[in-house]
C-alpha cells in the first residue's frame, strides 16, 4: 500500500545562459508532482507516481530517475506515439529566466481516466494533484477529477496544489473556474500568495490552507488557527520547482503526525535544499539530512 499517490506530467528541461551561444547546456527532468514524489521517497515514504511518458530518451530518463529514487512507477503508461514534453529555459539577468514550452500533443497531456488505477488510489493515505495537470488537456482534466472522486469516496485525504500556469489556460477567468473547482475538493490546499485570488471562493472552507510567500516564509491555517514560519536563509541558485519540494516536506510531516508548525518547518527545509540546487529534485535531502 502506498502512502501518497500522485499523478501528473514529466517534462524534459534544457537550461542554458543563452542558447544561441552556449556550447553546453544542462538537461534535466521536472514536474511538480515528480519533485514531490521524489522528495517524499527520499524521506522514507512509499510513493506512487502516475503519468504517461514517451519511449524517447527523456521518457526513459524519467522512469530511470523515479525508479532509482524508489518511487513506484508500476502504473505509468508508456506512449509509443507521442513525444515527451520539453521546456527550454534560458537564464537572463540574475535569477530570472525565459521559458519556451513544447508540450502540445505530448505523452503527458494524454493521461486519461482509463489510466487511473482505482485500487491504488483508494488504498493510499493521500492523493496529491496540481492545477497544472488539469490545464494540459481535457483528457488530463478528466483523469485528475476521476482520481479525486475515487479518493474522496474512499476517505483518502486529498491534497491540491493550485500551481497556476497562465500559458496553460485561455484566460484568467478560465483558470479561475478550473482551479476553484479543483480546490473545492481539497482537504489540504497549497497556494502561493499570488494565487489566492484565483481560488478565493473556497478559502474559508478548506480544512487546511497552506500559503507560501517566497522570502517571507509560509503559513498554514488549520481548523481556523494560523501558524507562520520564516523562510530559511539560503543562497538561491534556482528557485524553479521549489513548490513541489515544499509540498513534499509538508506532506511528509503531516504523514508523520507532526504539528502544523513543524509541517511548515519541514516544508521550508526541503524548499531550501531545492533552491540551493540547479535541479528541482536532485538536491533534496534524505531524512538523516533534515535539520533538527
Amino acid at each position: 500500500m502506498t502512502e501518497v499517490f500522485t499523478l501528473g506530467e514529466a517534462l524534459g528541461v534544457v537550461t542554458a545562459d543563452r542558447l544561441r551561444h552556449d556550447a553546453t547546456v544542462r538537461l534535466d527532468i521536472e514536474g511538480p508532482e515528480l519533485t514531490t514524489a521524489i522528495g517524499l521517497a527520499r524521506l522514507g515514504h512509499e510513493v506512487t507516481w502516475l503519468g504517461r511518458v514517451s519511449v524517447d530518451e527523456i521518457g526513459v530518463r524519467t522512469l530511470t530517475a523515479l525508479r532509482g529514487e524508489g518511487v513506484d512507477v508500476s502504473h505509468v503508461r508508456v506512449d509509443e506515439t507521442a513525444p515527451t514534453g520539453l521546456v527550454v529555459r534560458q537564464r537572463r539577468i540574475g535569477r530570472s529566466s525565459h521559458e519556451v514550452h513544447y508540450r502540445e500533443g505530448s505523452a503527458g497531456s494524454r493521461l486519461s481516466t482509463g489510466d487511473v488505477p482505482a485500487e491504488a488510489v483508494q488504498s493510499a493515505r493521500v492523493l496529491h494533484v496540481t492545477g497544472i495537470t488539469i490545464g494540459l488537456s481535457g483528457f488530463a482534466w478528466s483523469a485528475v477529477h476521476h482520481a479525486v472522486k475515487l479518493a474522496r469516496d474512499a476517505g483518502v485525504l486529498v491534497s491540491v496544489d493550485v500551481n497556476h500556469r497562465p500559458h496553460l489556460w485561455e484566460s484568467v477567468d478560465e483558470a479561475r473556474q478550473g482551479l476553484t473547482e479543483l480546490a473545492t475538493s481539497a482537504d489540504v490546499l497549497f497556494a502561493n500568495q499570488d494565487e489566492l485570488t484565483l481560488v478565493d471562493p473556497v478559502l474559508a472552507r478548506v480544512p487546511e490552507l497552506v500559503v507560501t510567500r517566497g522570502a517571507k516564509g509560509a503559513s498554514a491555517t488549520v481548523d481556523g488557527l494560523r501558524y507562520d514560519t520564516q523562510a530559511a536563509p539560503v543562497t538561491a541558485l534556482d528557485p524553479t520547482g521549489v513548490g513541489g519540494a515544499f509540498t513534499a516536506g509538508y506532506l511528509s510531516a503531516l504523514l508523520d503526525g507532526l504539528h502544523p508548525a513543524d509541517r511548515l518547518k519541514r516544508g521550508i527545509a526541503l524548499a531550501a535544499f531545492a533552491v540551493a540546487s540547479p535541479s528541482s529534485w536532485q538536491g533534496l535531502p534524505t531524512r538523516g539530512e533534515l535539520p533538527p
